[in-house]
């Protein structure tokens, strides 16, 4: 305001009073001689001359539009303190223009009182505060409003905000103003009480619940705290107008609300409402429908006559804002390509508290798409976004198509997905056709693993190359290494993993459009894996003890279109070769032998997760495998029972030679003798692996509020054998607990992931064939931008394995539960962290702590 009166006040001087050596009269017309500029300014002659737009030789008038113009510009420019222009040397009718300003001081040094010292960096960089900037009373004032409401979001009503200046002159007598800011927070202010006044019907506490972002002190609330925030309340506000519609009263309103002090430290908020007379649906009529029946709107609208009045539910059921994929009325005529139909509910009749509606309906032409076009795609080729847009030319507009389309980019995985935009461009509603462009933002989808872990008894590490958007193609184009060729989204792995008890080396290809013509993708890995066993007497790895796996898997999936398209299937073949050396476990005990795994597996899987894949706010992703081998017993004439009726003489030997402390030679002799048998027989039961294997998987997102987000799961896997006398194969288990980092093995064995548990603890040491998982996550996102994604999250979670089917119990578990955080960042990947807190003994003896800290590393580019 004080820059308005200045500026107004200067340009009243310059159009009524100028000096000059003779008498000048207001109108007069004179010619430009000279230009001169003076007063304290860093700034040329020339740059101020041709900024002012005034030029010499042209004709200027006393008050006129020329000179009130060139004032008006300088001033904007922000740059000055003050300005005058002087008519100076009148000879005839030609005269000087004498322009004289003085620069706006710069910022020097600032100085910030009141908090502490991480915050006084925060208040300089959130307010752009930098040395060399020009310092005005706007820049003042937005400083002070900026730093006000920011205090006063965070509780502190009675924030008071000093900002002073001080004039400073340097060695080059330019003018410069240190700055100092002294912020007084006061104490923290928060609602003591919320008191309504009017409402006879509701309950102040039904009020109140209403209210989802403005409560009162309660000393058992942790979610929302009881602070004021002005916008918040207005939105409150209209959540109490919107629960007495929800109930009837249509004509509610809130008549006032005001703030009442009670001390330095608690404020009551007063509301008065007008709660008005309870209405009831009447007739409801549809006007202007061709495209569908009355019968079909009236079901989709799911109100009828004589329900209680609910405009909250009028609304929602003819548009949810909130819900792009509601089953509302304005869905179902965007769905069937009328883009430009309307529809609005009219209110025809109230008599006697009935409210006759009219639901008019304006149809519009079919809509179709004209251009088609995507922008941002810097990395990636056209071709691979292009095929997963839902919205071709041509094709009739159907909003649900639009959603699906940014679904698919999102979880492609290459874009920022909460930065999708599809654009609707050049609408015609005369001969119904619109172009629509999806614009996106690129993000890093290569990523360097760097992952630690503790695990199976020691520190679990993990290097690896996963390019994500990968381009074989390229691979001999010296340009394309940027650092890697990329654009045509196939994948690319190179993995190594160790601990030192195994180590692990795999690569992996796919192309998730072989062909190029319809998602068909095609995979294949191989991999190579040392295990060595546990020495319990040193703790360490005994290298002594160890085999190698040896595998290579070829894979082939495909979206299938019903019963939609958002099923896959998937079919791969995969062969493994284990070669052991002095490895004997409680499983099988030829320690020196091979053995061979050649299975099928097919797998079908549905996910429909909203856009993030980083943070699904939606869907449902499930996925149930079935992988087996061939049924060898069946055809390859051996006898099982008979070498399970031998193992069973054999092992008897073994025991009562154990049991016998003087065994004699003979005895030895025996003994030796078994031990060699049982090793040779495993070794023709395990020399080529027979099973099946069954596991299924489910996880379900849904938002309890905004951003509030639960996650229920549930996981299920059982290894079984055709020929019980043959027995289930030591390898393909699976292993609870821990934090799943473990995954060490390329033994076909899974590791659960059962937070608040040692690694791998709720196992016996050879992995069960039965297990079962129940979990629940609450999730709250922190930040959701394009530098990085934060989350917090809670958990419950349960879980068992077994070794045999006769021992299984799903509600015999070990419980925990626990909280974490995770972070998501393009340069970095994800990082996470979780405390869990075990409820239960490991039935398998390992040691189980109070909490178990678990955490994983990535590094992304």
């Amino acid at each position: 305001m004080k820059s308005f009166i200045k500026f107004i006040c200067t340009v009243l001087l310059f159009t009524v009073s100028f000096t000059s050596n003779a008498q000048v009269e207001e109108g007069e017309t004179y010619l430009i001689k000279e230009i001169i500029v003076t007063g304290n300014t860093n700034f040329s002659a020339q740059t101020i001359i041709a900024y002012s737009k005034l030029r010499k030789d042209e004709e200027v008038q006393v008050g006129g539009e020329k000179i009130a113009n060139a004032v008006k510009t300088l001033w904007k420019s922000n740059l000055f303190s003050s300005i005058d222009i002087y008519v100076t040397n009148i000879e005839g009718n030609t005269a000087n223009l004498e322009i004289h300003l003085s620069d706006l001081p710069e910022l020097k040094d600032i100085t910030v009182e009141g908090v502490r010292k991480g915050k006084k960096e925060e208040v300089i960089e959130e307010n752009k505060l930098k040395p060399g900037l020009k310092v005005t009373e706007n820049l003042i004032a937005t400083t002070r409003n900026y730093l006000t409401n920011k205090y006063k979001k965070k509780g502190f009503l009675n924030t008071k905000i000093k900002i002073s200046t001080s004039q400073v002159i340097d060695s080059v007598e330019k003018e410069r103003v240190n700055m100092r800011i002294d912020i007084d927070r006061g104490e923290k202010v928060k609602i003591k009480t919320i008191n309504f006044e009017g409402n006879e019907i509701m309950a102040d506490k039904k009020l109140r619940r209403a209210m989802k972002n403005t409560k009162k002190k309660n000393f058992i609330r942790l979610l929302k705290r009881s602070k004021y925030i002005e916008d918040n309340f207005r939105e409150d506000l209209i959540s109490v107008v919107d629960y007495y519609k929800e109930n009837g009263y249509r004509d509610a309103r809130i008549i006032s609300d005001s703030i009442t002090y009670l001390d330095k430290k608690n404020i009551a908020l007063n509301i008065k409402v007008e709660e008005g007379e309870k209405y009831t649906f009447g007739k409801i009529t549809f006007v202007g429908n061709t495209v569908y029946t009355d019968q079909y709107l009236s079901s989709l609208l799911g109100i009828k006559e004589g329900d209680t009045y609910n405009g909250v539910e009028l609304r929602e059921r003819i548009a949810d804002e909130t819900n792009p994929d509601a089953n509302d009325i304005t869905n179902a005529y965007q769905n069937y390509g009328y883009m430009f139909s309307t529809i609005n509910p009219v209110e025809v009749s109230a008599e006697g508290n009935v409210i006759d509606m009219e639901i008019r309906i304006s149809e519009g032409k079919p809509a179709y798409f004209n251009n088609v076009t995507v922008i941002g795609n810097d990395v990636t080729n056209d071709h691979v976004v292009y095929r997963e847009l839902r919205t071709r030319p041509g094709m009739l507009y159907r909003k649900a198509d639009i959603i699906r389309t940014i679904r698919e980019l999102g979880q492609l995985g290459y874009f920022d997905a909460q930065q999708i935009s599809p654009n609707v461009k050049n609408p015609n509603p005369v001969d119904g056709t619109l172009d629509i462009e999806y614009s996106v933002v690129e993000q890093g989808s290569s990523q360097i693993q760097l992952q630690g872990g503790y695990g199976g008894g020691g520190f679990i590490g993990t290097l690896g190359l996963s390019f994500n958007n990968f381009s074989i193609k390229d691979i001999f184009k010296k340009d394309a290494y940027k650092p890697v060729p990329r654009g045509d989204g196939q994948s690319l792995a190179l993995r190594l993993q160790a601990s030192q008890f195994f180590q692990t080396y795999s690569f992996s290809f796919s192309e998730p459009w072989f062909g190029g013509k319809k998602p068909f993708q095609m995979s294949s890995s191989l991999s190579h894996s040392r295990q060595f066993l546990y020495d319990s007497s040193t703790g360490n790895a005994d290298k002594s003890k160890r085999f190698n796996i040896t595998g290579l898997t070829f894979g082939l999936s495909t979206r299938l279109s019903k019963p939609d398209d958002y099923f896959l299937l998937s079919q791969a073949i995969s062969y493994q070769h284990y070669d052991l050396q002095n490895y004997n476990t409680g499983l099988f005990t030829f320690g020196d032998g091979t053995s061979n795994n050649l299975s099928y597996t097919i797998g079908l899987s549905r996910n429909n997760l909203y856009n993030d894949p980083i943070f699904p706010t939606g869907g449902s992703n499930f996925s149930v495998s079935a992988k087996f081998s061939f049924p060898y017993s069946l055809v390859n004439g051996v006898d099982y029972d008979a070498l399970q009726d031998e193992r069973a003489e054999q092992n008897e030997i073994i025991s009562d030679y154990q049991s016998n402390p003087n065994p004699s030679l003979q005895e030895t002799t025996l003994y030796n003798n078994a031990a060699e048998r049982i090793g040779e027989i495993d070794q023709e039961r395990f020399k080529w692996l027979e099973f099946y294997k069954i596991k299924f998987k489910a996880d379900w997102y849904q938002a309890l509020t905004k951003k509030l987000i639960l996650r229920p799961s549930v996981e299920f896997g059982f290894l079984g054998a055709y020929n019980n006398a043959r027995g289930v194969i030591p390898f393909e288990r699976f292993f609870v607990g821990g934090d799943g980092l473990g995954n060490f093995s390329l033994d076909g064995r899974e590791v659960v992931q059962l937070r608040g548990y040692p690694n791998q603890s709720l196992s016996s040491e050879d992995g069960g064939s039965i297990y079962n998982k129940f979990s629940l996550e609450l999730r709250y996102p922190i930040t959701l931008g394009a530098q990085a994604k934060i989350y917090a999250l809670s958990f419950l979670e349960a879980g068992s394995s077994v070794n045999d089917f006769k021992d299984f119990d799903p509600f015999n578990l070990q419980r925990s539960a626990g909280f974490g955080l995770r972070i998501f960042m393009p340069a970095f990947g994800l990082l996470g962290i979780d405390f869990g807190h075990a409820f239960d003994e490991s039935p398998y003896g390992a040691t189980v702590k109070k909490w178990e800290t678990h955490f994983i590393i990535g590094q992304q580019f």
